[in-house]
């Protein structure tokens, strides 16, 4: 049973193209996580402000807002695979020229500004196409072992990412993790390069905003999928963006540590993510998911805020490794009934507006935490939002028609 149990967990990599895009995945992942780690300390230790890394975040996040929706309506009517391609090299090349800058001592503050947008710009393209191509590269009955592999795949790079992040950072500059991750992207597009998906019948287009209003229509027919979003958004935009724009300064005042136990944070979160994907994946269950699936995500963000009005570090690291378990069991459950009950022709603008009205107003959140940081500790932001996160997501579940949801 244990043996049948762990093979139906890994039966996506029986597919050759998941294997590929799983590999680039993997690296793309370590690259991003390591970005992210690079660039917040870089950016703090820059300026000095607690809330300058909420306006890089706030604005890489509004840049990739502004591509998602064209970019989801792009993914349903052309090669998928392409997209990402395209994208990939994009983002190589902007990062890469981050690198440069940084090298040659002219990486100002204001050159970030520009950089991330773009990168963000970029990054719209690529997020719906990625979440529409696995059921092009796997079966059906294997969906939930690709969407949590796929998961796997994310936190085990997030475990490794900010650790060498860290250490690299120390050892070789920020340089060296900002070339890394334009190397990440190249390696991703040439994986994809030699993948072929199974090809989409994309249904006869009626033009990009009469494609992207029948998304909408079908999004807003479906309680569990609006109403996810919507919560999602609210919560993305209190408890999210506070805890990733403040974490660094949180680290350092309240802990009196560093980038180390920083990464340390990132890297324990992953690991209980890993464990919470594979607990998913070996399980599967396929009733109440949505019940399931909100339950799980509520209580995350309680661990969040174990973290923030913890006195003690190695609680506080402990807590992370906990929320990132109910995390991964959230987001399994999640992509699953999105790639499941969505249809195919859909996936790619579902994604995307899932993507955007969840992260719509998360630029709002940055800007906020930063406007925030000055008046109150890091820890009592953080941990208010997480307080009413936890309470926001158990609200979908007040409808009968989400709960019955399987």
């Amino acid at each position: 049973m244990e043996a049948a149990t762990r093979t139906r967990a890994l039966s996506a990599f029986r597919s050759r193209d998941f294997r590929l895009l799983w590999g680039g995945q993997t690296v793309s992942f370590a690259g991003d996580t390591a970005f992210l780690v690079a660039i917040g300390w870089y950016v703090t230790t820059l300026t000095g402000s607690a809330g300058s890394l909420g306006l890089v975040l706030a604005l890489q996040s509004a840049a990739l807002l502004t591509t998602l929706l064209i970019g989801g309506v792009i993914a349903d009517r052309y090669p998928r695979r392409r997209l990402m391609i395209g994208s990939d090299l994009a983002r190589a090349v902007l990062v890469g020229v981050l690198a440069a800058l940084d090298a040659t001592g002219r990486l100002t503050f204001p050159a970030i500004l520009v950089l991330v947008a773009l990168i963000g710009l970029a990054d719209g393209f690529f997020q719906p196409a990625f979440g529409g191509i696995v059921p092009l590269v796997v079966e059906q009955p294997f969906l939930a072992s690709a969407n949590s592999m796929l998961n796997v795949a994310r936190q085990t790079a997030a475990i490794a990412g900010p650790a060498l992040a860290a250490l690299i950072y120390g050892a070789a500059g920020s340089t060296t993790v900002f070339a890394l991750d334009a190397a990440s992207f190249v390696f991703s597009a040439a994986l994809l390069w030699r993948a072929r998906p199974r090809r989409l019948d994309a249904e006869p287009t009626e033009g990009p905003w009469r494609d992207l209003a029948a998304g909408f229509r079908y999004v807003a027919g479906v309680p569990w999928l609006w109403s996810g979003i919507l919560v999602t958004t609210l919560i993305l935009m209190v408890a999210m963006a506070p805890y990733q724009s403040l974490l660094p300064r949180l680290v350092r005042s309240h802990f009196h540590l560093g980038i180390g136990a920083y990464g340390l944070i990132f890297s324990l979160q992953a690991v209980g993510m890993v464990a919470g994907s594979f607990t998913f994946a070996h399980v599967n269950p396929r009733r109440r998911r949505a019940i399931l699936c909100f339950a799980a995500f509520s209580v995350n963000d309680f661990f969040m805020l174990l973290l923030a009005v913890s006195p003690w570090y190695p609680l506080a690291a402990a807590a992370s490794l906990v929320r990132g378990f109910f995390i991964g069991v959230g987001i399994g459950l999640w992509m699953t009934m999105v790639t499941e009950l969505v249809p195919e022709g859909y996936l790619s603008r579902v994604v995307s507006l899932d993507f955007f009205g969840s992260f719509g107003l998360t630029p709002v959140g940055y800007l906020v935490a930063a406007g925030l940081a000055g008046l109150f500790a890091p820890q009592e932001i953080i941990a208010a939002g997480a307080t009413l996160g936890a309470l926001l997501w158990l609200l979908p579940l007040v409808s009968g028609r989400v709960r019955e949801v399987d």
